[in-house]
């Protein structure tokens, strides 16, 4: 039977890391909304990036 080798590089999650720290600095976001930026980062990035004001259909 062949053997798997599963190497692991921490350079992605530094990567990601790092581009968090940048959007919860970016986004003056507080501690509560920093942590919930993990997982809703989509979210604050484009609320922060919309054109503000109603928006004509």
């Amino acid at each position: 039977m062949e053997k798997i080798r599963v190497e692991h590089s921490s350079l992605w999650g530094g990567a990601w890391f790092a581009a968090w720290l940048f959007t919860i600095g970016y986004l003056e976001l507080g501690l509560i909304k920093g942590a919930l930026a993990i997982i809703l980062w989509p979210y604050f990035l484009g609320e922060a990036m919309a054109i503000s004001g109603p928006t004509e259909s």
